[in-house]
């Protein structure tokens, strides 16, 4: 029998391969599932995953776009929650997410606890995933959500030390987040810094606009970048 590897695994080999993986982010609450054909017919064709998630969210929305992505679409369809209500058990993984860089319990292990109930009958393949908010020039929707600081991009160390801590800690993947629509994006400074110090996969997202950009990030060490409001609304330069 041949052994299938889980998400994970297959990020983790591309990461040992240094194959770089490309993933769109999709917000629920932006999207409208009548432009779903064109939306997948336009996606670049570098394209490895769909990630669905946003800070607030309204209730169903998630379950919906994820049926309907499923439906057309044989890329692989991620979570990427802002807190619990977005779990739909249609979707493959979830990034189950630990917002490192703060320090609001709730985002820290409380939305997590309130989880469990959604997830622990699924065939979800939940992926622990420590997720770090950086400051890329602009209050995003993740700081006023979740109600924490990010960290400033001058403060290297502090950030290399949460993601070595993150990995200590047992998380498998991490997410270093400028946050969406962001001014800048996670510096290549920065990603260099954190993928020499870590043994784990780095992805980063927030603030990527074009391909230049995509382009810095891999050539810095990311391992898997998030593309998502500037492809939603046209702005992405290839």
């Amino acid at each position: 029998m041949i052994e299938v590897q889980s998400y994970l695994e297959e990020i983790q080999q591309a990461a040992y391969e240094n194959r770089k993986l490309l993933a769109v982010l999709v917000d629920p609450d932006k999207f409208d599932e009548n432009s779903i054909s064109e939306f997948i017919q336009n996606l670049p064709k570098e394209t490895t995953h769909i990630f669905v998630g946003g800070s607030t969210v309204e209730e169903g929305r998630t379950c919906a776009v994820v049926k309907a992505f499923k439906n057309l679409c044989g890329l692989p369809i991620i979570l990427f929650p802002g807190d619990h209500s977005q779990i739909s058990s249609h979707a493959d993984a979830l990034l189950f997410l630990s917002l490192i860089s703060g320090r609001n319990p709730e985002f820290l292990i409380e939305q997590q606890v309130r989880s469990v109930k959604k997830i622990r009958n699924t065939s979800l393949e939940i992926i622990p995933t420590g997720y770090i908010l950086i400051d890329g020039g602009r209050e995003t929707s993740v700081q006023k959500v979740s109600n924490t600081v990010p960290l400033a991009q001058s403060n290297l160390q502090q950030i290399v030390n949460t993601a070595l801590a993150g990995q200590y800690s047992g998380k498998k993947l991490i997410y270093l987040e400028a946050g969406s629509g962001a001014n800048n994006p996670v510096s290549s400074e920065i990603i260099s810094s954190v993928k020499n110090e870590l043994n784990i996969p780095v992805i980063v997202g927030g603030g990527i606009r074009s391909t230049q950009q995509l382009l810095e990030a891999y050539n810095a060490g990311a391992d898997l970048v998030v593309i998502g409001t500037a492809f939603e609304n046209g702005s992405f330069q290839q």
